[in-house]
């Protein structure tokens, strides 16, 4: 047993001691090697200055690339130490070094006291990795300004209130302003004037396909027809029903005033345009209306129902067949007392927003002479 004994200790105090010393020898140069590899400053750009008055810091990390950097919590409105502010930070400026095998990253703060003091900042640590690395501390001196209560003016005398002069942009607004109001003057007095006119602001406009003339004249021919008690009791009725019929028809067709003008001047202006066969049952239509509604002649049925065919055949013979490529004609809706007063009440809400309006302008123009002028 005290064999054994001997052998471990001289292992552990020759051979053993001499291998785990070689062992240590070789990794401290390498964990100095890596530790060397990371770098961290810290700096102020002035070690004294005045209570309020801002002193940039500046932190410098040097690493190795592709290393993990973590820096100091920081945020601003934050404090470092007591009385210590950081009022603004900037984003973090990195630069490769070493053709690009290390990576120098630089954090700039902005910050300030608020008393007079000799201050101490410890050292600012950061994170690379998972090791943990600090800068040196720093510290500086915050001095406050004495003033002197005895003659204050020495060193911040008064000064007169000096008159500025004013500028086109200044009044640019103001004339502007005061164009518009015409303006709006006469759109009172345009919206007035058609109230009293009674004139509409808009027109409600519908585009309707027009029915051509001979339809018309067949479909009102056909109603004339239906209603034969007309033909038996008041010939005069029938026959002023069936030439005001065939007038429009006319007129339509042919583009002159016939509803204006006597039976004889419509057969006359016809025989420019029209075979003679149609004129001649036309113009006896014509002859047995005048004879009834100025001589009192009586007709029989059959020759009423004679003269109501011929004259169906005369518009079947004239008619002009519908253009299927026509656009419809615009139609002006009719207006009504309910949208007559409903134009009505529109003007007067615009009346009384330009109104409004003119009133607005003219405050605003009233405030902005007083903040030139007082």
């Amino acid at each position: 047993m005290g064999d054994t004994y001997y052998i471990i200790d001289r292992l552990c105090t020759s051979r053993f001691r001499k291998a785990l010393l070689m062992l240590v020898a070789m990794i401290l140069p390498a964990m100095s090697v890596l530790h060397a590899q990371v770098t961290v400053n810290a700096k102020l750009d002035s070690v004294q200055f005045f209570v309020g008055q801002q002193d940039g810091l500046e932190l410098q990390v040097t690493m190795p690339v592709g290393k993990t950097l973590q820096l100091p919590p920081f945020k601003k409105g934050m404090e470092i130490i007591p009385d210590v502010e950081i009022v603004d930070m900037d984003a973090p400026d990195t630069v490769h070094m070493n053709d690009g095998k290390m990576l120098q990253v630089t954090q700039r703060y902005i910050i300030t006291a608020w008393d007079s003091s000799f201050y101490y900042l410890p050292p600012f640590a950061v994170k690379v990795d998972t090791t943990i690395y600090e800068s040196k501390s720093l510290a500086f001196k915050v001095y406050t300004l004495d003033v002197d209560t005895l003659n204050a003016d020495n060193f911040f005398p008064p000064r007169d209130i000096e008159q500025l002069g004013t500028s086109w942009e200044d009044w640019k607004g103001i004339c502007y302003a005061l164009l518009l109001i015409p303006v709006l003057v006469g759109i009172i007095l345009l919206l007035n004037y058609l109230i009293k006119r009674g004139k509409p602001i808009f027109r409600i406009i519908r585009r309707k396909k027009k029915l051509p003339a001979h339809q018309v004249a067949i479909s009102e021919i056909e109603r004339i027809k239906e209603q034969r008690t007309w033909a038996k009791e008041d010939s005069k009725e029938y026959y002023t029903l069936l030439t005001d019929t065939l007038r429009t028809y006319i007129q339509d067709r042919y583009g002159f005033s016939a509803m204006e003008m006597t039976s004889t001047e419509i057969i006359e202006r016809l025989m420019q345009d029209t075979d003679q066969k149609s004129l001649a049952e036309l113009r006896e239509i014509f002859r047995t209306a005048d004879l009834v509604k100025f001589a009192k002649w009586t007709t029989q049925i059959n020759e009423n129902d004679a003269n109501l065919m011929a004259a169906l055949q005369y518009v079947n013979e004239t008619k002009v067949e519908e253009d299927p490529n026509a656009q419809p004609e615009p139609e002006v809706v009719k207006e009504t007392d309910k949208t007559r007063q409903i134009q009505v009440n529109i003007m007067r809400g615009l009346i009384g927003l330009t109104l409004l309006g003119i009133v607005i302008i003219i405050g605003a123009i009233a405030m902005r002479l007083y903040e030139m002028y007082y």
